[in-house]
């Protein structure tokens, strides 16, 4: 089954006889998060090395999950950056009896066409969790609950600022919003001068701006604002997953999907002008090239960085070809 959002809080806490969850979205860092309350779900609060096994391989699945513990209790399986190839492994494991929970990380899967999510769906013992960047009024009251976990208060502006402010990463946001409570202390109240003291501009780190303009069809800047983010210590894997990221979140806006992504108001204008160049159907090839390209920077003799440059500023002349039609 899909799992409904009010449903989620509830489930990470005990997951039942779920044995396997599928956690996909364009919030990478909510899908870490949730995975690891999950392994805290069902081991306790200290990872168990026998009870915990981290894989590269999805082929690997259906033997892991098999497996019994050599101290006994429940085991927990956990793979990152799955995809589509994981379909197959993951039947043969909701096909076994094993009472493993097997915890999948798929950021950018597109669950509408992905086959891997209807066969975990399919299953009843099968569970996925869409996993969105929080926007508008939810990011605010998860800033609110952050600070106040931490017995710090804060000002209305401070908070509208914060808000405009923090990027898409739930992780990082969050990490933000904990120095920001160092910040002041506890028993203190964040203004809008302490908010801008402590938190850097998350929402507009130099990789935002490349993807932004290379779907804007702004070669020049998205060619300046890639070498700056790389330079700053971008990933080139990093890029290509956030370029995947953001088209899939460009394509939910596009299709106009229920509760789907809105932009921040600074990127509102390149949102917008992304999608009038940009129709489902040529976001959704673009996110199988981008998806391609994760897998071919992992397992291919090419340079990481010159693939990952490929990529964003071929994104960006499609975008500036379908802007010279226009």
């Amino acid at each position: 089954m899909k799992l409904d959002a009010r449903r989620v809080a509830a489930f990470l806490r005990d997951p039942g006889p779920a044995r396997v969850v599928l956690l996909y979205g364009d919030d990478a860092g909510l899908i870490r998060e949730r995975a690891s309350a999950l392994v805290r779900a069902v081991l306790g609060a200290a990872d168990d090395p026998f009870r915990l096994a981290t894989l590269e391989r999805a082929s690997d699945l259906p033997v892991e999950a098999a497996s019994g513990s050599l101290g006994g209790g429940r085991r927990v399986i956990r793979i990152s950056d799955v995809g589509e190839e994981a379909r197959e492994p993951v039947a043969k494991v909701l096909a076994g009896k094993g009472d493993a929970l097997v915890l999948l990380e798929a950021p950018g899967l597109p669950p509408s066409r992905s086959r891997l999510a209807k066969v975990v769906e399919a299953h009843r013992d099968g569970v996925t969790i869409p996993c969105y960047a929080e926007e508008g009024e939810r990011l605010a009251e998860s800033v609110r609950g952050w600070l106040a976990a931490e017995e710090v208060s804060v000002d209305r502006d401070a908070l509208a600022w914060l808000t405009a402010q923090l990027g898409a990463d739930h992780a990082l946001n969050r990490r933000e919003i904990e120095k920001l409570a160092l910040y002041v202390g506890p028993g203190g109240r964040v203004d809008l001068e302490a908010a801008e003291a402590a938190v850097g501009d998350v929402a507009g780190l130099s990789l935002d701006d490349a993807l932004f303009a290379a779907t804007s069809g702004d070669i020049a800047t998205a060619d300046r604002a890639l070498e700056v983010a790389l330079a700053a210590g971008a990933t080139p894997v990093g890029v290509i997953r956030a370029g995947l990221i953001h088209l899939a979140r460009l394509e939910r806006a596009a299709l106009a999907v229920p509760g789907g992504p809105k932009p921040f108001f600074r990127r509102e204008a390149a949102f917008n002008r992304a999608l009038s160049l940009f129709s489902p159907a040529t976001l959704a090839a673009a996110e199988e090239a981008f998806f391609r390209a994760e897998r071919d920077a992992k397992r291919t003799g090419v340079p990481a960085e010159d693939l990952c440059r490929h990529m964003v500023l071929a994104l960006a002349r499609r975008a500036a070809a379908a802007a010279s039609r226009a």
